[in-house]
């Protein structure tokens, strides 16, 4: 059961994906619109998986790189769904949804065996910890697709109406994941120290996340500080996606430490 949901949700937002990619090239509004009823449907499938997964664990599934990236690529669906419905934007749409599909694709590339709880993971921290490092890095990920957006727009018109409006939304995108990446290393140092003893290791994956968080905090500082915008901000917003994805995939990948056990 639990395979067949979580490849439903696989199968469904890349279809969803090739039906919205089609109505941009074709412009038809009403392929868009199927292409968000199958999105739809793949995220119901995703979030029933979540919840199967978790009712057969006796836990959040958060535990370890597979659990992560589900979470992760859900996160991402959550915040397009957000956008889409709450806000109506619809310029976002088509590479969020390659980005949902990528990553719950690279999860799939994961062994998705079910193990007990480590004892270092149980912790009143577990789903704070984990949950906000998750949402952070898909605020991050919509940031550099809004770039990626923004970058496309101003080469075909650089006086685009568009252009401000993508421009203060990546600011928006980067400046809430800095805040949950804020809350992810502040709760990881006092987890630490009671798993640990000390509140910071440098640990690979802690000196990754700081390396993050410096990077995104020098976006808010040229933009609030600097008053930069357009089209450099843009590209600093897609340039800093790779060290997002590092973090996330890279340090558990080849640099072993005290979080491997989440691999």
């Amino acid at each position: 059961m639990l395979d067949i949901l979580f490849f439903a949700g696989i199968g469904l937002y890349f279809a969803g994906m090739l039906v919205q990619f089609f109505a941009q090239v074709w412009k038809k509004t009403v392929l868009s619109k199927y292409a968000w009823y199958i999105f739809i449907a793949g995220y119901a499938a995703h979030t029933a998986y979540i919840l199967a997964r978790g009712i057969q664990a006796g836990r959040v599934p958060m535990a370890n790189q597979f659990e992560f990236a589900v979470m992760f690529a859900w996160g991402i669906a959550c915040i397009l769904l957000f956008l889409h419905y709450r806000l109506k934007l619809e310029w976002i749409t088509t590479i969020a949804m390659i980005m949902t599909w990528a990553v719950y694709l690279y999860a799939a590339l994961l062994p998705r065996e079910i193990h007990e709880l480590m004892p270092a993971l149980r912790s009143v921290w577990f789903v704070s910890h984990i949950g906000s490092a998750a949402f952070a890095y898909a605020a991050f990920m919509l940031a550099g697709a809004s770039g990626i957006r923004y970058i496309l727009l101003y080469k075909k018109n650089p006086k685009d109406p568009k252009l401000p409006e993508i421009d203060y939304f990546i600011y928006r995108l980067i400046a809430i994941g800095l805040l949950l990446l804020t809350v992810t290393i502040v709760i990881g140092a006092i987890w630490a120290e009671e798993a640990w003893s000390s509140f910071w290791t440098w640990d690979p994956k802690e000196v990754w996340a700081l390396i993050t968080w410096i990077l995104y905090a020098i976006y808010l500082h040229l933009r609030l500080g600097r008053k930069k915008t357009g089209v450099t901000m843009a590209w600093y917003a897609v340039l800093s996606v790779p060290v997002v994805l590092f973090t996330f995939i890279g340090v558990n990948t080849i640099m072993p430490g005290l979080h491997s056990y989440g691999q």
